[in-house]
Parts: structure tokens; C-alpha cells; sequence
């Protein structure tokens, strides 16, 4: 049967989702509800803080062409946790397709969440498309970080040929607080040298601190900043945001300075799956 011209052969195809909902409680946010199945599993480590961890998975060991993964986070009101990848995320050449991930975050009033994935790297002929909605209510709190690396530095890949389209999405009480598209195909890889793109970085990061009086962290963001000579920085405070962009040659002096950075924003050291 495998011989006749009609065969055809239906590629595996990984599907996944993971959801977590934790309350309030006296010494800390507890379980409501855990959701796991296909690929995607959630971790819930023990630790010495009573604000938990959050550790996604993808059991798969990445993602290709068809792939479908869903992550999600809801926090009640007055709840704290922070949520972290358990490794990078691996975006492979796609045979035909495009892997779709889902993130999705939903804060109640007084809710408290670091969101805190480790990098994405896209391999050649990748094609990824990744939303993030995070839903505020009232005083919530959000910290988030996005990093993308285009490739392995230490195997010489230079990337060609990838489709990435990224959108974050957050909204306080059902209004935009901060939309943020991003598209990068083979076309904007061919002029990764130009000052207005990538200026010939592999590796590039958004920090989004969105809380009431978050404009108050940008001082002492750019100070950090200031000390990571290795990473172009932009940074700006405004209206109950303090947003951060950096920009490296490779993956490694990015991720010191998001360590460095994330790690003042917090107060806190990161997650132990951070630990390099």
C-alpha cells in the first residue's frame, strides 16, 4: 500500500496544554485547579518562598510544522506565583505548517505574576506563531520577558530562511495596555545588518514591568542596564509600564543581563531552572 501513487503519510504532530489556577491562602497561593495532557506538562516545585513556581514543559523537546502547545496561568485575586520554562523552547524546520503556541495569563485584582519563560530559538526553515494574552484586573502585576535567539552561535548557524510572528497582548480591565506584533521572515533576516532592524544581533529580549507606578522602576532598570556592556539597550517608563529592549551578538551576554535585570525588578533571585 506504501507503494501506490495515492499514499500519503500523515506526519505526528504534537499537541499539548497545561493550565494552572492558584488562589490566595494565608502562607501562600494554593492549587485550584491543575490541567495537563499531550506534551504539555506543569510543574509545581517545592521551595523556600511562600510565592510558588510554575514549571512548564514541553515533553515533546520542542516544536515543528503542525505543532499546537498551549500554556496558561490564572491567578485569583490577591494571588502571587511566578512562571517559568523548564528549559528554551526549540522552534525546528517545519516539513509544512506552522507550530502555534498559546500563552495565556489572567490576573484578579491584587494578583501577582512573573512571567518568566526561558529563550525561544528558531532553527533554519522554522515557522512559529506565538500569541501571549495576559488579562488585568484592577492592581494587578505583571513582570514578563520574551527572548529570541536565531540559532546556535557555537554550531556557526546563520539563519536564512524562518517565519516568526510574535504578538503580546495585555489589557488592564479589558483595555490595551500594551499590543506588541512582531513579524521576522527571510526577508528581514537579509538586512539583519541595518540599525533600524536587528544591527546583526542573534539574540534579542523584551522586558515588560506592568504594575501601578511601574514607570518608577526605569531608573534603576537603566542603572543595571549600564553596567552590561556587551547588550544594546532601550528603555522607557510611562503610564503604568517600564518596557526594556535588548539586543546581543550572541545568547550567553544576553541572558547575564536578564538575569542581572529581572533579578533587581524582582527582588528576588530567578527560578533555579534559570541557574546557568
Amino acid at each position: 500500500m506504501l507503494d501506490s501513487a495515492d499514499a500519503t503519510l500523515s506526519m505526528q504532530r504534537t499537541r499539548g496544554r497545561a493550565e494552572v489556577v492558584l488562589s490566595a491562602a494565608a502562607n501562600g497561593a494554593k492549587l485550584r485547579n491543575l490541567h495537563q495532557s499531550g506534551s504539555a506538562k506543569a510543574m509545581l516545585p517545592r521551595n523556600h518562598s511562600p510565592r510558588p513556581e510554575i514549571v512548564f514543559l514541553n515533553t515533546a523537546g520542542g516544536l515543528t510544522g503542525g505543532d499546537k502547545m498551549r500554556f496558561a496561568v490564572t491567578l485569583e485575586d490577591g494571588a502571587q506565583a511566578t512562571a517559568t520554562t523548564q528549559t528554551a523552547e526549540r522552534a525546528y524546520a517545519s516539513s509544512g505548517g506552522v507550530a502555534e503556541l498559546e500563552v495565556d495569563l489572567t490576573l484578579g485584582r491584587g494578583a501577582d505574576l512573573d512571567w518568566l519563560p526561558q529563550e525561544t530559538i528558531l532553527f533554519e526553515h522554522s515557522a512559529l506563531r506565538r500569541r501571549t494574552t495576559a488579562r488585568l484586573t484592577g492592581d494587578a502585576r505583571l513582570l514578563m520577558v520574551e527572548t529570541v535567539v536565531l540559532g546556535r552561535a557555537a554550531m556557526g548557524e546563520v539563519l536564512s530562511d524562518i517565519s516568526l510572528l510574535d504578538h503580546r497582548h495585555v489589557t488592564r480591565d479589558n483595555r490595551p495596555v500594551l499590543v506588541e506584533p512582531l513579524r521576522l521572515t527571510g526577508d528581514s533576516l537579509a538586512r539583519r545588518g541595518a540599525v533600524a532592524g536587528l544591527n546583526g544581533a542573534r539574540a534579542f529580549a523584551t522586558v515588560a514591568l506592568i504594575a501601578p507606578g511601574a514607570e518608577d522602576a526605569l531608573a534603576p532598570m537603566r542603572a543595571v542596564l549600564a553596567g552590561c556592556t556587551d547588550v544594546a539597550v532601550g528603555s522607557s517608563g510611562w503610564d503604568g509600564k517600564c518596557v526594556a529592549r535588548l539586543m546581543a551578538a550572541d545568547a550567553m551576554p544576553l541572558r547575564h543581563a536578564l538575569v542581572a535585570l529581572l533579578s533587581n525588578l524582582r527582588g528576588a533571585a530567578l527560578p533555579r531552572v534559570w541557574q546557568i
